[in-house]
């Protein structure tokens, strides 16, 4: 059932709906989908987010929903326009009106059936070559030369910047960078910013989804169940029939397309071998300017054009994922990152990574619009430190020390030839250069450790202040010159060290790192931060790096373009951030938020709040009560007695029980508590807490150097092949394994411990960050003052003049901040919570180990379907009450 929802739509989402899915959907499901259903009918800007558990088929819920709304839309748009047409023609006699509309859904069904025979020979082609084994490759293109020793003119061609001309550079436009005859050819197809000509094989731009995730492993998986369900057509049904049978057509394949980085999608060898993604990115764009010889072979031109359609119509014949389209660019001989751009106009799903979307500069670098359009963001839980991430940037004094010597390098071999602005901008980005590593050398030797670094001080040395960033950046962008001088400082390297040496070193971009660390100097300070930090060595080492402090600004361009907004999750609890720093205009009439039951039965969870290990009697808290705060959570008897309570648990939890700690350093301290000897008044042979737990489970540890999968492979076979090479019980008396592993960490996000393997989780006290951090700090200052600085101004607007900051006012702003940082840690720990039950026939007990789990504010924010399963007053009753409870709950469970 949903555990709660808010602002259901106007939509009659409750009237019957067919939403396609291939299965018969929980009554969980139905309700997500009727939910999605409701925010894209009601658009306008429309918020939904849904929480609904890992296990629950949300992916598939997804796309049932926004497809059936997608098709239902379009052809309801379709029934409008012939409905406008025909009262445009009022007063007409009906034959002409009848002829007219007529005509009308003749052009449609002659569409439609085009395009989707054209796409049945796609699909029947690939069958045939599929049967008869021929799915021939294309002969490599030649590298032109690759392995030629360069003269001195190659290099100069290839490495200069001499030939760059003042105001050629990309502007606003991001195919300003492509040759003259790319931009007309991606203009006619659809692309780029000339007026498009008309041409036969454009499609028709119409309304899309598009869906972004974390990683390219999870769009992959999403298009996996994009395959599963089928779709009526997004015409009505009676408008065309199928030529070969006679019928009217019952379903239409899904137009998707997957958009990455040329770092994934490029199939020239020459370019893609370079590694980095930035100097992929200017290698490419250099190759597409019509002073280059040796172009590109597989841009999208007029003379592959032929293949460029035969992209496009194998794109929408066969849902590819990423690794299908790199495939089939390859096989035509045509780019996969440009040609996929063809297919954009007429596709219905577009999926892309979080990087692509969240930034307005890769949105406009691939054609994406969303004025309109629907946006999807699986895995949400994250979006805030995603945008965050994306515009963040770093750069350590031994990288601009490595910038100084590549820029060294370059300038001794052309700065002779380096005329007018080139040799000024060059030396422009030499005293930017010089300023932050003699800032940062000054910070390494002052006795501060980190802290907050002012960006006025950071260029005042050199004259770097007088620098124009924006000017600098825009033309370090057109000329290509990190990419140039790196890659002439490698070729150096390369003329100098023998080929064992050349393998052995890694070529770090550290220019592009720089102008990634500029870019974000040119952001409004009141957004971001910049922190110092010094890192251990040797040598010993500092770095500054770029924090946005909040998504708002970041993120209003897509809130404010889309036709509706879905964040979607397993574990979204609680609400309460998303609203108010992604969405803190937006009313409430706007937003929809749901929170899903699971679809297991209640008997299948048990959640527990264990308090202390004694039973509490009365309202105080007792002096032995579990509590893991910053203050209390170094107290030796704690730890000891959390290590014995672990030790009842392992004993009657049967298979795979998995802890979670609030940090690295705690799970290496509470270890060496463990293993440490019991106090002086046991007997000599008393055992440690460490011997206890091995000898019930072999125990195995989370490190935060370490390989996380190797750990997880050690632990499943220790589970469910246990003895198996060297690995797995050595006495009779171990049954399964222990994991003590960290919130936030390699374990507690995106691993699965379904069945067997997570039998019973533990948190171990609330991981709240740490608050005098100087990122923590500057977070909670910012979100005071923008709080307070919004609530003045209704204020403002309610009273008619100028309001000023009162004592309510200032406490308000305080408890956003608080609620902001508290639901940072919740957030952490739902996402460790979620790694255990994950299908509808799996069980498992989770145990809260800390008395703050069971107070009202810190319960209200786990998800619900935790806290339907929570036992009523658990964390009163001491431990011999959960070992109770954990009994009777497996031993209901034998056998199953």
């Amino acid at each position: 059932m949903a555990i709660s929802t808010e602002n259901d739509s106007d939509a009659d989402t409750r009237a019957p709906l067919d939403f396609h899915h291939p299965y018969t959907p929980y009554d969980v499901q139905i309700e997500f989908m009727r939910a999605v259903y409701g925010v894209l009918e009601k658009g306008n800007g429309q918020v939904g987010i849904l929480e609904s558990p890992t296990g629950t088929g949300k992916s598939l819920s997804l796309i049932c929903s926004a497809l059936t709304w997608l098709r239902n839309h379009k052809r309801s748009m379709y029934e409008a326009g012939l409905e406008e047409t025909a009262k445009s023609m009022a007063g007409e006699p009906d034959w002409m009106i009848e002829t007219s509309l007529r005509r009308k859904r003749e052009e449609l069904a002659h569409k439609w059936e085009e395009r989707e025979a054209r796409l049945d020979r796609v699909r029947a082609k690939e069958r045939m070559m599929e049967e008869k084994g021929r799915a021939g490759k294309r002969a490599r293109v030649d590298e032109g030369g690759r392995g030629k020793k360069k003269d001195e003119v190659d290099e100069e061609r290839e490495f200069w910047i001499g030939d760059h001309e003042g105001d050629g550079g990309s502007g606003h436009d991001p195919f300003s960078l492509l040759s003259k005859e790319t931009r007309d050819f991606l203009s006619r197809v659809g692309m780029g910013r000339a007026e498009a000509e008309e041409d036969d094989g454009k499609e028709e731009d119409e309304i899309k989804i598009f869906y972004t995730s974390r990683t390219h492993s999870q769009l992959t998986q999403f298009i996996s169940e994009l395959r599963r369900p089928v779709f009526p057509p997004s015409v009505p049904s009676d408008t065309v029939t199928s030529k070969r049978e006679g019928e009217e057509p019952t379903t239409e394949t899904i137009k998707q397309v997957p958009l990455s980085s040329r770092q994934k999608l490029c199939i020239n060898p020459s370019v893609s071998r370079l590694g980095s993604l930035s100097a992929i990115n200017d290698r490419c764009t250099e190759l597409q300017q019509s002073k280059t010889k040796d172009r590109c072979a597989f841009m999208p031109t007029d003379e592959n054009l032929k293949q460029t359609h035969q992209f496009r119509d194998a794109v929408f014949a066969t849902l590819p994922d990423i690794e299908d389209m790199h495939q089939i660019g390859k096989g035509l001989q045509v780019c996969p990152y440009y040609a996929s751009r063809t297919a954009i106009p007429g596709a219905e799903v577009i999926t892309l990574p979080y990087p692509l979307l969240l930034q307005k500069s890769a949105r406009e670098a691939l054609g994406i619009e969303l004025e309109g359009n629907v946006v999807i963001i699986d895995e949400a839980h994250n979006i805030m430190d995603a945008v965050a991430n994306v515009y963040a940037a770093e750069i350590r004094l031994s990288e601009l020390r490595r910038a100084r010597q590549m820029l060294g390098v370059y300038v001794k071999r052309f700065g002779k030839k380096l005329k007018g602005e080139n040799r000024v901008m060059v030396a422009q980005l030499g005293k930017i250069v010089e300023s932050l590593a003699e800032w940062l050398s000054g910070s390494l030797q002052a006795k501060t450790e980190h802290g907050i670094a002012d960006p006025n001080g950071l260029l005042k040395h050199r004259g770097a202040d007088q620098i124009n960033l924006y000017q600098l950046i825009k033309y370090i962008h057109d000329s290509k010159l990190a990419y140039k001088a790196e890659s002439y400082a490698s070729h150096v390297e390369e003329q100098n060290f023998s080929a064992s040496d050349t393998k052995s070193r890694v070529s770090t971009p550290v220019l592009h790192t720089l102008v990634s660390f500029l870019t974000a100097l040119t952001n409004l300070s009141t957004e971001g931060r910049i922190f110092f930090e010094k890192l251990p060595g040797p040598p010993p080492d500092i770095k500054l790096s770029y924090l946005l402090l909040s998504p708002t600004h970041a993120f209003s361009s897509i809130a404010e373009s889309a036709r509706a907004v879905i964040l979607a999750g397993g574990t979204m609890s609680p609400f309460d951030d998303y609203k108010a720093h992604l969405f803190p205009t937006l009313p409430p009439s706007k937003i929809t938020t749901l929170s899903c039951g699971h679809v297991i039965p209640p008997s299948n969870l048990c959640v527990w709040t264990l308090g202390s290990t004694r039973p509490i009697n009365g309202t105080g808290v007792p002096p032995d009560a579990f509590e893991f705060s910053f203050q209390k959570r170094d107290d030796r008897d704690m730890v000891r007695q959390l290590g014995l309570a672990l030790v009842n648990i392992c004993s009657v939890v049967p298979d795979g029980v998995v802890v979670f700690f609030p940090s690295y350093g705690y799970l290496d301290q509470v270890v060496a508590m463990w293993q440490a000897a019991e106090p002086a008044s046991s007997t000599s042979t008393a055992k440690t807490i460490w011997e206890r737990l091995t000898a019930r489970k072999v125990v195995f540890s989370e490190s935060k150097g370490g390989s996380s999968d190797e750990v997880l492979q050690e632990y499943t076979q220790a589970i469910l092949s246990p003895g198996e090479n060297g690995k797995g019980p050595g006495k009779a008396t171990q049954t399964g394994a222990l994991l003590l592993s960290v919130v936030g960490g390699k374990m507690s996000e995106g691993i699965n411990f379904s069945d067997r393997l997570g039998r019973c989780v533990v948190i171990v006290g609330l991981p709240y960050p740490n608050i005098n951090s100087p990122e923590w700090k500057a977070r909670i200052e910012y979100i005071e003052s923008s709080t307070m600085s919004r609530l003045l101004s209704e204020n403002e607007q309610e009273q008619g003049g100028s309001a000023k900051p009162t004592i309510q006012v200032q406490a308000v702003a305080k408890q956003v901040a608080r609620d902001f940082y508290e639901n940072a840690c919740m957030r952490a720990v739902n996402q460790s919570i979620g790694r255990a039950i994950r299908h509808r026939n799996d069980y498992a007990a989770i145990v809260l180990v800390d008395r703050r789990f069971g107070t009202d504010r810190i319960r209200t924010k786990l998800p619900g379907w935790i806290r339907g399963g929570m036992v009523e007053g658990s964390e009163t009753k001491g431990l011999q009450g959960l070992m109770g409870a954990l009994n009777g709950f497996f031993r209901s469970k034998r056998g199953v």
